[in-house]
């Protein structure tokens, strides 16, 4: 079994003179950083205090288990002979959080978009989301549903 490992910095930029001296008194702000890349601008959700312009932790999630999917799925059509020109997600995390402020995902929808060229391979082509569910590594990871309700359009020739 082959591993593999993944380094990130995660810096906290919030500090706006007086730390945490008080759950107001900082700012959520952060860098997200992997060597060699650009820096995403993080914070939290607007709903704790953070700034809305940047990205939180949960849009991030959302991001990582469609970005997946999506590739997988590029992937298994690509050695299938499925020619995919367009692909577009509209992903969908519901998150619910406890009286005492804590919470957890209960699900995320992939709500896919994609455009193939030969449309006697459209039912082949809908049917790769399944598989790509599959091998999807974030998907697998996760213990709440994430589904998928596919749209496929055939590009006009």
């Amino acid at each position: 079994m082959r591993q593999h490992h993944y380094h990130t910095t995660v810096e906290w930029t919030g500090n706006e003179g007086t730390g945490t001296s008080a759950y107001a008194a900082y700012g959520r702000n952060h860098m997200i950083q992997a060597a060699g890349k650009p820096v995403i601008p993080g914070s939290s959700d607007p709903s704790f205090r953070g700034d809305k312009t940047r990205y939180n932790p949960e849009e991030l999630l959302v991001a990582s288990l469609s970005s997946c999917h999506m590739l997988w799925y590029l992937h298994l059509c690509a050695v299938g002979g499925i020619i995919v020109t367009s692909y577009i997600d509209h992903a969908e995390g519901v998150m619910t959080e406890t009286a005492e402020g804590s919470g957890q995902f209960k699900q995320v929808i992939l709500k896919p978009v994609v455009t193939i060229t030969d449309p006697a391979l459209a039912e082949s082509a809908r049917a790769l989301h399944e598989e790509a569910h599959k091998y999807c590594f974030i998907a697998r990871s996760c213990n709440f549903p994430v589904t998928h309700e596919p749209e496929l359009r055939i590009e006009a020739q």
